[in-house]
């Protein structure tokens, strides 16, 4: 004989399947997300491999563009690939590592100084230095332009990466301040007391203490480098300076975008990728060794 469920079953059952639901529509929402995310990127490595001027026109697969951009020479048109390409490729490489050496640099000296102030004063100082990160980029490039123009300075490449060493310091120091509450506050004074300079202390002591959050605002640096527009834009002056993304919005007013473009693109992305996949891994591996130690 069939037994009736109890009100307890029947609930507990709806309970499942309602929870049931809502995990569909989570992972649903979330793989959304990430297709909107991820789909222009896969879109340009999939049509890097084609030859057509024209995104989204698939002309069957080639590695043609990617011949171009390494050779600088298309040998099919028999044209050569715009020379302010790869001028602009070279800035903007030139700036973001320059540029995320001295922002690691300074932001790292300002996190230790901020470390070890008062905590009213921590918290005030942490409060302004969060502000250029929030502050929107055209703000920060009209004011940046603003300056140079009232000091009288020329616009070019020294002042793009003032600019950029400006804005990239913040992340810097956001990197590190971690890395400093987590760090014995004790191994300073010891190595002093043990006949160390300051700065050997700093050298030999903090530094790889910190290397993890400098490591993590250099690289966050050179991307935040490589991706800005609005601060270069108003800062580069009228010298002929172009970085990749004003080349693109000069390129992209034109009428078209250059098609070496995807395959640098993709290049760019992946490279990035394998860096952050190497990163993660060997953080999860001293996380293990440190386990294991303990």
């Amino acid at each position: 004989m069939k037994q009736t469920p109890t009100s307890a079953q029947l609930e507990a059952r709806r309970r499942e399947r309602s929870l049931t639901v809502k995990r569909v529509l989570a992972q649903s929402y979330l793989w959304f997300l990430l297709l909107l995310l991820y789909a222009p990127i896969v879109l340009i490595i999939v049509f890097s491999f084609t030859k057509s001027k024209v995104f989204g026109n698939w002309t069957g697969f080639t590695v043609q563009l990617y011949e171009n951009l390494f050779t600088g020479y298309d040998r099919v048109a028999q044209v050569h690939v715009d020379p302010n390409l790869y001028h602009s490729l070279f800035y903007t490489l030139l700036i973001a590592v320059v540029a995320a050496t001295f922002a690691t640099l300074l932001g790292t000296l300002a996190a230790i100084g901020i470390y070890n102030m008062r905590q009213k004063q921590r918290k005030a100082i942490q409060f302004l230095n969060s502000i250029p990160m929030i502050n929107p980029d055209i703000l920060t490039g009209i004011s940046l332009f603003l300056l140079f123009v009232f000091l009288g300075i020329s616009r070019g490449l020294t002042t793009v990466i003032i600019a950029h060493v400006v804005f990239c310091t913040p992340y810097v120091v956001l990197s590190v301040m971690p890395r400093l509450t987590k760090m014995n506050p004790n191994i300073y004074e010891a190595a002093l007391d043990l006949g160390a300079t300051p700065f050997q202390a700093l050298r030999k002591v903090m530094m790889p203490e910190l290397w993890p959050g400098m490591l993590s605002g250099f690289i966050l640096s050179i991307t935040l480098s490589i991706d800005d527009f609005g601060v270069t834009f108003f800062t580069k002056g009228s010298g002929g300076l172009d970085t990749l993304s004003t080349f693109i919005y000069a390129d992209a007013r034109k009428g078209g975008l250059t098609p070496e473009l995807r395959p640098l693109f993709s290049l760019i992305f992946l490279t990035m990728l394998v860096l952050l996949i190497i990163i993660n891994w060997r953080a999860a591996r001293q996380a293990k060794q440190g386990a294991a130690k303990k």
